[in-house]
């Protein structure tokens, strides 16, 4: 029987011509993407793709296999929209409070489908480092990142999703001066009033100069860009961002385990239903990203 995530990187690989291109896309290391093709090649009994110097070329066999492989994906997405999308009269409005990091960098396309899906749900996205009161109805969903279950209040009901881990970024060009012994300092960036973690400090590259301070996420970002240290982030932005690169003997720190929050009568609500179970699908496939799996360390 052949495997619909086999074809899926089949058809990656198909549309982006190099595994390199459809690893990036897929979020997925490339030897990744060179193992899903070889079992469908073994399931199949023939070869798919030709190796050339300019990138992977369909086979005559491949070019059928992509004529089935689209319909299947056709299927699949029409199964998605129909299971999720088989009442489309639902409606009111639907508040989601989360991380800014979250929304901005991981999310937003996800919840972008879900309001095609649902285009008589109100959306109301509150993304922002306050923490909205479930319990007061200041929001309806709650997309947290928890270290310890046990804290999590009593009265609210959880869906567990993957786990996220961080790890010490610089800029790819501040990594190669570092690399060619530029002696400079390396600055720490970091979100006021947050420190430097413990973990953070154990790489190769040492920051001794006067740490450089932002007030939110994308000012971090940026100043890293900008070559002025190094700095802390989740794997699922800086592993994603072609500027960035992991710091040299950096460890993956686990920041702890997605979740996703309701309250008492609010989670029987269909529409707080329907779009939690649609977003814990999307989460449980960036899985790899959040992990930091879907790259090697530089």
């Amino acid at each position: 029987m052949i495997d619909w995530d086999d074809v899926r990187y089949f058809l990656a690989v198909a549309r982006r011509g190099s595994v390199r291109a459809a690893a990036e896309h897929l979020g997925v290391n490339h030897t990744t993407v060179l193992r899903r093709i070889a079992q469908l090649e073994e399931r199949l009994g023939t070869q798919v793709f030709e190796k050339l110097p300019s990138g992977y070329r369909l086979t005559a066999a491949g070019d059928e296999v992509l004529e089935f492989a689209d319909e299947m994906e056709a299927s699949s997405r029409r199964l998605e929209t129909r299971v999720f999308g088989r009442d489309q009269s639902v409606r009111g409005l639907l508040r989601v409070t989360l991380a800014p990091t979250l929304a901005t960098q991981l999310l937003m396309p996800d919840f972008a489908d879900f309001a095609r899906l649902y285009p008589d749900i109100e959306m109301e996205i509150l993304s922002s480092g306050e923490l909205a009161n479930l319990t007061n109805r200041e929001a309806d969903v709650a997309i947290r990142v928890v270290y310890d279950r046990k804290t999590l209040p009593l009265n609210l009901y959880g869906l567990k999703g993957p786990e996220l881990f961080g790890s010490v970024y610089m800029s790819r060009d501040r990594l190669a001066a570092w690399r060619g012994g530029a002696s400079d300092p390396i600055r720490w960036i970091v979100i006021s009033p947050d420190g430097i973690q413990d973990w953070a400090r154990k790489g190769e590259a040492r920051a001794t100069g006067v740490p450089f301070r932002t007030t939110d996420g994308e000012a971090q970002i940026a100043a890293v860009r900008q070559g002025l240290g190094i700095t802390t982030l989740p794997c699922f932005v800086g592993d994603a961002d072609p500027l960035l690169a992991r710091a040299p003997g950096a460890d993956l720190h686990m920041y702890g385990t997605l979740w996703l929050l309701t309250q008492g009568e609010t989670r029987k609500t269909k529409r707080v239903r329907l779009f939690t179970e649609f977003v814990s699908r999307r989460l449980a496939a960036y899985a790899p990203l959040l992990a930091g799996l879907s790259i090697s360390p530089q």
